[in-house]
């Protein structure tokens, strides 16, 4: 007699490294020679190089300089073509990117035991991990992150993924990379824009996790603002630091609801697509953080001076914290339909983090419409700087 039902479970075990590091390809830099050293086999791997455009335009050095690089290694073939690719949110919103990574993995007989290499900001990153994560089921991923936003967050956590039917991230796996190298020279070519965008995150994962380091934040607010290299270099680690414990100890694949990193980001996602995506992520958290602090407050969890705490901060980083598409008193409010969507991504049952304080987290379950409208009103009309 055969039993109804067999039932089975396992266990898989992910390991990766997140260096820290400026001038990666440089001769005399050795750290991803001994990453390669360090995982050589009998036989030769492969590596294909996807390089964001944006990345390219302003490191004309980059590209001969790869090459140069691969070409000292030994056990490693680097693939004729560097592959360049589109960069910002165009790379996540045409499935082009993801079609002609897997192309180069047909063509270039690109297995398992190979490494796809993606140099770029955070949607890059995504799109390319994604196809990583899809072709052969699976192919080893290296990240190397260009932007403040990237190397805080998204460029050293486990999600891969691309926009679809206009929703963010709506198609997407959970795929750890086999490591990331943050390099820090990257940084120095971005805009004030994109620099500034990015320490959102940081911010965000301070709010919810370590009061000590949002002080240490609003304590070097003034250095962030104008690029201290030092300062950004340790907010980066910290951030980084954060992110990957959060990820060890907690749901990495989310197959609950809870959600905490994903504080501030419910209405930052409606945001980017209301705006077609010329708001940065980073500058959509920042407004997302303000809202659900203001929020936090409006329904008794935070000190009223805690939320001008982070509101302050927020301006004196100089991100925004509101915008004119949020400015509405129509029925269908954009935040309240943005509110429903990521209901329907969690997968029914809302979670969503606020503050109990500087440094503590508070999940809820209902969100009062009626005080979120009220809150966004707040930073309309008490506070300046807007988008």
């Amino acid at each position: 007699m055969i039993k109804e039902s067999i039932e089975q479970s396992f266990t898989v075990t992910y390991r990766y490294q997140v260096h820290f590091t400026e001038d990666l390809f440089a001769a005399s830099n050795p750290v991803l020679a001994r990453f390669f050293a360090s995982h050589a086999s009998d036989t030769v791997a492969k590596a294909l190089v996807v390089v964001d455009d944006g990345v390219a335009t302003h490191h004309p050095e980059l590209l001969p300089q790869v090459r140069a690089y691969f070409a000292a290694l030994s056990g490693i073939l680097l693939v004729d073509d560097l592959i360049v690719v589109n960069g910002g949110e165009y790379a996540k919103n045409d499935h082009a990117v993801v079609d002609k990574i897997i192309a180069a993995v047909d063509q270039y007989g690109i297995d398992r035991h190979s490494y796809i290499i993606c140099i770029g900001g955070g949607a890059v990153l995504d799109a390319v991990g994604y196809a990583s994560a899809i072709a052969h089921r699976g192919i080893r991923h290296i990240r190397i992150p260009t932007t403040v936003l990237s190397q805080n967050d998204s460029g050293i956590g486990v999600k891969n993924g691309i926009n679809y039917l206009g929703k963010k991230n709506f198609i997407g796996t959970f795929s750890p990379p086999f490591a990331v190298f943050n390099d820090f020279s990257f940084l120095q070519t971005l805009s004030d824009r994109a620099w500034r965008s990015g320490i959102s995150e940081a911010v965000k994962v301070a709010l919810i996790k370590d009061a000590v380091f949002f002080e240490w934040i609003a304590a070097h607010a003034d250095a962030l603002y104008h690029r201290d290299a030092d300062a950004m270099a340790y907010l980066i680690y910290r951030c980084a630091e954060l992110h990957l414990q959060h990820i060890a100890g907690a749901d990495p694949f989310e197959f609950g609801s809870s959600r905490p990193l994903d504080f501030g980001h419910w209405s930052a996602h409606k945001l980017e697509q209301l705006s077609g995506f010329n708001v940065m992520h980073g500058e959509a958290v920042a407004i997302g953080i303000a809202l659900d602090s203001m929020y936090s407050h409006l329904r008794g969890y935070l000190s009223y001076a805690d939320a001008q705490r982070v509101i302050h901060l927020l301006q004196a980083l100089g991100l925004p914290i509101s915008h004119t598409l949020l400015h509405t008193t129509a029925s269908d409010h954009p935040l309240l339909i943005g509110l429903e969507e990521f209901r329907e991504h969690l997968g029914g049952r809302l979670t969503i983090m606020l503050l109990q304080g500087i440094g503590t987290g508070v999940e809820v379950h209902h969100m009062d419409t009626d005080h979120v409208l009220a809150a966004a009103a707040v930073l309309q009309n008490d506070f300046e700087i807007q988008l």
